[in-house]
């Protein structure tokens, strides 16, 4: 019976991926992540007292947060239940909780809770792991690809211990995939493949640090070669590998981080990085409307009256995009990114419009003075509506000579950057004419 099992076991383990077969069965086999693991390292000093609390790990797909959890089971002796956030709701939580503390109860040790991406857990599902994190009835590993600040209950966090884990490095996909093709036990080893060094290379730096990817192209590349006896070439993995950044999701951190890239690539006048971002945000199926929003938003915060004319090219942008779409309007994009990048840049009128509105929040606020007040109805003259008002058409210099707020207030600053500089003089011409003392 125990021959037949062994032999289920062996078939259902050859069955899987290389990437399932190629994990490590031992934390001194597991790649990378050395500032998490590496000696005297706080992960690995919790581990090896065998006191892992619970714990959240975050970071892109194919780094080993799975695979991580599994060893920590593996070398605390705890029994490790799994449970895969989108397929499961609270009933099933509640379940393996009650089971939890009915063998915590009868002595066991506790159990290792793993919830793989959790941040599809709603609020409710989190919130009823909460008593027995706290108590200590369950060991909770969570695994999210999701910022946890933004994914995960504040609750949760404050119970828990965070660690980062970062994409695999170059150096040690090279190793991985290495070990992978020459492995006889759980590799491709009796396979005899050969694979060219810049293969290796190539697929070491294109899978962007997701080791999963990495042995997955690598797999597909061996068993769809047609010629078993040649080597495996850069072009052959290049085929074998899906889109690059197929993971980008456009409503989390790849969406909110990337935006970020933009919008301060572009803010710091650098043309080549605000294109690439562009280029990731694009290649990623990112929203052309949000990213024409953005631009308009852009062009007045960030560029405002130091060109003028930059507004005028974001909007016109967006009418464009909206009517041409996808493909074409990534040329309308470049062209508007380039030139944003490259204007000269003033958020004066951004401060401005600031500092007058928190004016208007925290301090007293300022009557319209009855020269400004509407005098277009019967009574406003008896009420001295309108009295002293001068049109400022109808002075030589185009400026009426008055009083127009009732204190001194200076909110817009033009910089000297491009038209607002012309805009300064201009200014500082019109604070003469007005009376008003320079500051």
């Amino acid at each position: 019976m125990d021959l037949f099992a062994d032999q289920e076991a062996d078939h259902l383990f050859a069955a899987q991926p290389l990437a399932a077969r190629m994990r490590p069965k031992k934390l001194s086999e597991f790649v990378g992540q050395q500032h998490i693991l590496g000696e005297g390292k706080l992960l690995r000093r919790l581990i090896a007292s065998g006191r892992v609390g619970s714990i959240l790990l975050h970071g892109p797909p194919g780094t080993g947060k799975t695979t991580l959890a599994h060893l920590i089971a593996s070398e605390q002796n705890s029994e490790l239940i799994t449970l895969n956030a989108i397929s499961s709701g609270v009933k099933d939580v509640r379940e393996v909780l009650a089971k939890a503390r009915d063998r915590v109860s009868a002595g066991d040790p506790r159990p290792l809770l793993f919830i793989d991406e959790i941040h599809r857990f709603n609020k409710s599902q989190q919130d009823a792991l909460l008593a027995d994190v706290e108590s200590g009835i369950i060991s909770l590993i969570g695994a999210t690809t999701s910022n946890p600040y933004f994914a995960v209950n504040a609750a949760l966090i404050s119970r828990s211990q965070l660690f980062g884990l970062e994409p695999v490095s170059v150096e040690d996909m090279r190793s991985l995939l290495k070990r992978a093709i020459t492995d006889r036990e759980c590799g491709l080893g009796n396979q005899n493949v050969t694979i060219d060094e810049d293969a290796i290379d190539y697929l070491s730096s294109a899978s962007d640090g997701d080791a999963r990817k990495a042995l997955t192209a690598l797999e597909v590349a061996v068993h769809s070669h047609e010629n078993p006896k040649a080597s495996i070439t850069r072009d052959d993995v290049a085929e074998s590998m899906t889109s690059r950044i197929a993971g980008y999701d456009a409503t989390g951190d790849d969406h909110y981080d990337l935006a970020s890239a933009l919008i301060k690539s572009i803010r710091g006048s650098d043309v080549d990085a605000s294109l690439y971002w562009l280029a990731r945000m694009l290649e990623g199926g990112e929203d052309i409307r949000f990213l024409c929003r953005r631009l308009v938003i852009l062009a007045s915060e960030d560029i405002g009256n130091a060109d003028p004319q930059a507004l005028i090219i974001a909007v016109s942008a967006m009418q464009a995009c909206e009517m041409i779409g996808l493909p074409e309007a990534q040329l309308t994009l470049s062209q508007t990114v380039a030139y944003l990048s490259l204007a000269p840049k003033s958020n004066a009128t951004t401060s401005a419009i600031s500092a007058a509105r928190r004016d208007v929040r925290d301090r007293q606020v300022i009557p319209v003075p009855k020269m400004l007040r509407c005098g277009h109805y019967t009574g406003a003259e008896e009420l001295g509506h309108g009295d002293g008002y001068k049109s400022a058409h109808n002075t030589e210099e185009g400026v009426a000579k008055l009083d127009y707020l009732g204190v001194d207030r200076r909110y817009y600053k033009p910089v000297e950057r491009g038209f607002e500089s012309e805009l300064a003089s201009r200014l500082q011409k019109i604070r003469d004419q007005l009376g008003r003392e320079t500051e």
